[in-house]
């Protein structure tokens, strides 16, 4: 019986040994693989992706691989009470290495690197979705890991199951308030109908600045209290809310003005448009705006003000010219294309549109560099030197605006950013299309598209051009009569070019400067003998 079980002890003991050697020799094999040869290859990449997920993923996967290997050899082994304890250990700490390593991959690499994508991006949902992820999807791993970890050691969770059904109806039924805020959070958050920073109009009629939204509440700025207060979640999405910031963040504002009736109608509706138009902040035809820019607004106090807005709008009209002339060469490239699609591209064609496309290229301020790496052509786009670009006409009209004597601190900030991520998307944007018309293959076809597409974005979204309806309106409202006196009332409607500036009282502002100077003007040029105060009564 003895000389039975020896053979079969001395063919496990030699399996155990067999095993452990493998797991020895594996695991240096693997941690030189990591921490060596995979390391040194990676350094040499231009992105750090590759070596951060290295190095997230090193010890982790080290770990797996030890503890899959034990746990294969003891599952061989004949079952006992103790091999199988041991088992359910190393079980156990395999879900747990798995579940870690996954939770630090979501974190250090896809959430690190998403959002460094998602601030080149223009789509808003990234930016509010991925706070939730990052808080979220961790705890459900570790949940999933939980739950798993026990049911390797033999627990029956029926009975928890059940228990936290019943406690679930409970804290629910007693937290619905906080649940409805919840889920109203997580559909804001992906419906996202606002982005930070955005200027909204309260069903109370007033004006906030998103600053949150948070998996509860949202956080929302008052400039006329200076304050933040916050909304239930559920609240909000219940609210008829304007969003002043959209589609663009040029804002109508609309303020009224009274004046006696002794004034000449014609010649008062005319000095109050040359009013609004002439102001550097309000919107118009930039031509007009310059021919009237010296008639208005000469009090001392506005000195400033008056030149840098003079240079401000002399630079914004360099870059319009800039993108006519960018978005005609666009234009005639798709004429070229349209031409050149029919019976399929040749290779002369594809080079002869790459040559016309670089022409534009240059027109932006960017040149392609060609790259061969592992016989693949890589593109490279750097700044041109030339002054005359799309991109630097950009920078000097955004720096003459910071310029403003009437900004805020954080205001330069969020200029700057938001025309450098504008630039940076343009890049990209014009990147792709050239590697698309370099390597046509089957989209050959669509090249036309996708050159409208880009000559609709420079329209719509990087630099939305002055319209007609955007022009200074004065309306007459109707007569009024104080003390026995008539006054014709006024209504002036007209846009101020950006909203989210000076904390949202932008437009206040501009709208009591216009009050004034056609007040003032109107007292200094007064054929009638009439005197007005400030608030437009006889005196």
């Amino acid at each position: 019986m003895l000389n039975k079980l020896l053979p079969f002890e001395t063919n496990t003991w030699a399996f155990v040994l067999s095993s452990l050697l493998i797991t020895v020799i594996g695991g240096i094999l693997l941690y030189v693989i990591l921490f060596y040869v995979l390391r040194s290859i990676f350094r040499k990449f231009e992105r750090d992706i590759a070596l951060v997920t290295l190095n997230v993923s090193a010890y982790p996967a080290l770990t797996v691989f030890v503890l899959a290997i034990l746990k294969f050899t003891l599952h061989q082994l004949t079952d006992n009470q103790i091999i199988d304890g041991f088992e359910n250990i190393l079980l156990a700490g395999l879900i747990v290495a798995i579940s870690y390593w996954l939770v630090q991959l979501l974190i250090q690499v896809f959430i690190y690197y998403l959002r460094e994508y998602t601030q080149q991006t223009e789509a808003m949902w990234d930016d509010v979705l991925l706070p939730l992820i990052e808080a979220v999807v961790p705890v459900i791993i570790f949940t999933i890991a939980g739950v798993f970890v026990l049911r390797t050691f033999g627990v029956d969770l029926t009975g928890i199951w059940v228990a936290l059904g019943g406690a679930t109806f409970v804290i629910g039924f007693a937290a619905q308030g906080i649940l409805a805020n919840f889920f109203s959070g997580v559909v804001l958050l992906i419906d996202t109908p606002f982005k930070f920073g955005d200027v909204l109009l309260l069903d109370n009629s007033t004006i906030a600045i998103l600053r949150r939204i948070g998996v509860r509440v949202t956080q929302l700025y008052i400039p006329e209290k200076h304050c933040d207060i916050y909304i239930p979640n559920s609240n909000l999405q219940g609210q008829n809310i304007v969003n002043l910031s959209r589609p663009t963040s040029y804002y109508h504002f609309s303020t009224d003005l009274r004046l006696p009736t002794a004034f000449d109608l014609p010649e008062v509706k005319r000095v109050m448009q040359e009013a609004i138009l002439a102001h550097p902040d309000s919107l118009g035809d930039i031509d007009s705006k310059l021919e009237l820019l010296d008639s208005y607004y000469q009090v001392q106090e506005l000195a400033n003000q008056h030149e840098i807005g003079r240079l401000r709008l002399l630079a914004e009209q360099k870059v319009n010219f800039k993108l006519e002339e960018i978005q005609q060469g666009l234009e005639a490239l798709v004429v070229t294309l349209q031409f050149a699609e029919k019976g399929g591209m040749t290779q002369d064609e594809i080079n002869n549109v790459q040559e016309e496309y670089r022409g534009i290229l240059s027109l932006i301020g960017l040149e392609a560099i060609t790259e061969i790496r592992k016989k693949r052509s890589i593109f490279i786009f750097n700044e041109t030197r030339t002054q005359d670009t799309l991109i630097k006409l950009v920078r000097e009209w955004y720096r003459a605006c910071i310029r403003d004597p009437n900004l805020l601190d954080n205001d330069s900030y969020l200029i700057s950013e938001e025309w450098e991520r504008k630039i940076n998307l343009l890049k990209r944007r014009v990147q792709r299309l050239y590697q698309k018309i370099s390597n046509p293959q089957s989209e050959e076809t669509r090249l036309d598209d996708y050159v409208m597409e880009l000559n609709k974005w420079l329209l719509e979204r990087f630099k939305e051009p002055r319209q007609k309806w955007q022009d200074p309106q004065v309306l007459v409202k109707g007569l009024e009569y104080e003390e026995g006196f008539p006054y014709m009332k006024f209504r002036l409607n007209f846009f101020v070019d950006d909203i989210k500036l000076e904390n949202g009282k932008r437009g206040d502002r501009v709208s009591s400067q216009i009050y004034q100077e056609v007040l003032q003007y109107l007292k200094s040029n007064n054929l009638n003998n009439i005197d007005v105060d400030e608030c437009g009564k006889i005196i």
